[in-house]
């Protein structure tokens, strides 16, 4: 089992104040819209704080003990306007946690790639928070050429200009992620997910989709949890590339929703393993979200879905997977049904099957616990639960077709 970070968790932190006047802000601002502070994300305090630059040319925040440590701002932040992340004095990297894990950015000199890349690193920031949360490793690739580097980064990367029908395909390949730019377009996006016919399909959910490639080669392929994860998933020594001809040429099977989160899911273990990762960091985040803000239901009829305030899933006192899956139905009840009353398609349009929460408990518990899933307590709750996930439904692998990039900002 790989070292794990040290956890940043036991705060409920998806609602963050600014520290000099208390106003609300969110995890994307740069500047408090009440007092004017600059804002800055501090990874090491789980904290958004107003920052202030001192004259030695360091930042420091206004708050209790905010004097007593100094940063310097991300390089993307202070030149670039991409990011809004702060590394401590004592780390040697310019980039942030964050940041530092991108190894290729997208073409700036070409229309439209400016802001594609900030929505690509807002995306990768959310993802990288949750791993934190999780106290699972997060490191940069020393040398992304050897086979041995254990580390993470990603590329993002565009179809080819020649237009000789060529694609950069959205995958992984031992721990470099490729993310093609088109992603970041709500437009592009959305019609290649109505031509993959996908329920579901975020930009976000690329990037938890693909990490738990990463994470599979990290704490499952070597090591006690590899026969249990057979066990769960099935055979993931059963030839890939032609489990994906069949998929894409035949389709899901039949009832593919009796044990699978999403039709991709079925096409091959490690894609099941994959999508049902992305699934439980959708439900981590929204749950924690939940637990944050104090959301609760109290229905005025006996018979309709009721929940308390959620616990935080990353505070290390809970650890509960049979408490998630309680309090994750009627939370997607209410978000479905509020999204329907504005006209939006439900937010989670999927079914929690019974071997689906078992394969959602195994990560779980792969995270947390290391235990044998064999040995788990039994899932409570209802046969089936309409409630919903997503990930990018894509191939994993390297990108194909070449692209015209700028700059290297990996570690």
């Amino acid at each position: 089992m790989p070292r794990r970070c040290p956890s940043l968790t036991g705060i409920n932190v998806k609602t963050f104040h600014c520290t000099h006047c208390q106003h609300l802000v969110f995890f994307e601002n740069i500047r408090c819209l009440n007092c004017g502070h600059a804002l800055a994300y501090l990874p090491d305090r789980n904290l958004m704080a107003a920052v202030q630059q001192s004259e030695d040319g360091l930042w420091r925040y206004e708050g209790p003990g905010g004097q007593d440590q100094a940063y310097r701002l991300c390089a993307n932040y202070d030149r670039e306007n991409v990011c809004n992340w702060a590394v401590s004095q004592e780390d040697a990297q310019t980039l942030c946690r964050s940041c530092r894990l991108t190894h290729v950015i997208p073409d700036l000199t070409l229309p439209g790639n400016s802001f594609a890349w900030y929505r690509l690193e807002v995306a990768k920031r959310r993802l990288v928070y949750t791993l934190l949360g999780f106290g699972l490793p997060v490191a940069g690739k020393n040398d992304v050429t050897d086979p041995n580097d254990t580390g993470v980064e990603f590329q993002f990367l565009e179809d080819p200009a020649s237009g000789d029908g060529r694609r950069v395909l959205t995958g992984h390949d031992n721990g470099l992620i490729t993310i093609n730019v088109a992603e970041a377009d709500d437009v592009r996006r959305e019609q290649q997910r109505q031509l993959q016919k996908e329920q579901y399909r975020t930009l976000l959910g690329h990037f938890r989709h693909e990490i738990g490639h990463y994470y599979w080669d990290r704490l499952i392929k070597v090591g006690p949890r590899l026969e249990p994860f057979r066990q769960v998933f099935g055979d993931e020594r059963a030839d890939y590339q032609l489990a994906l001809q069949k998929h894409y040429q035949k389709g899901p099977p039949p009832r593919w929703e009796n044990n699978f989160i999403s039709a991709y899911a079925t096409c091959h273990p490690w894609e099941d393993w994959a999508e049902s990762w992305a699934h439980f960091m959708h439900m981590t985040d929204a749950l924690e979200t939940a637990a944050a803000v104090g959301l609760s239901l109290k229905p005025k009829r006996p018979d309709e879905p009721s929940m308390k305030t959620p616990t935080n899933p990353l505070s290390p006192r809970v650890h509960n997977f049979d408490r998630m899956v309680e309090d994750w139905l009627p939370l997607t009840y209410v978000l479905n049904n509020l999204n329907r009353g504005l006209g939006l398609a439900d937010s989670y349009p999927f079914v929690l099957s019974p071997p689906v929460i078992e394969k959602l408990r195994f990560i779980h518990d792969t995270i947390y616990l290391g235990a044998d899933p064999a040995a788990a307590k039994a899932s409570a709750g209802p046969d089936a639960m309409a409630v919903g996930s997503a990930a990018g439904g894509t191939a994993a692998g390297a990108a194909t077709g070449g692209a015209a990039m700028a700059g290297n900002v990996g570690s």
